[in-house]
C-alpha cells in the first residue's frame, strides 16, 4: 500500500522534515521510496513560504 500524504500544509511539513530527520538522506531517496511525488510536495510547501534546502535536508 502506497504512503498518503497530509493534506494541511503544516502537517505536512513536520511530516516531510521528520522523516528527512530521522530516515532520509535527501528528498529524492524519500520520494523513490514512498513513491511520492516531489513536486508536488515542493509545490504545496512553497505555499506556504517554506523551501527544500539539501544543505540542511530540512524544508525551512
Amino acid at each position: 500500500m502506497r504512503d498518503t500524504l497530509p493534506k494541511d500544509p503544516i502537517i505536512l511539513l513536520s511530516v516531510i522534515n521528520t522523516a528527512l530527520r530521522d530516515e532520509y538522506s535527501s528528498l529524492d531517496a524519500l520520494c523513490e521510496d514512498k513513491g511520492f511525488n516531489k513536486t508536488e510536495i515542493i509545490d504545496a510547501l512553497e505555499k506556504v513560504n517554506y523551501s527544500y534546502d539539501e544543505g540542511v535536508n530540512q524544508f525551512k
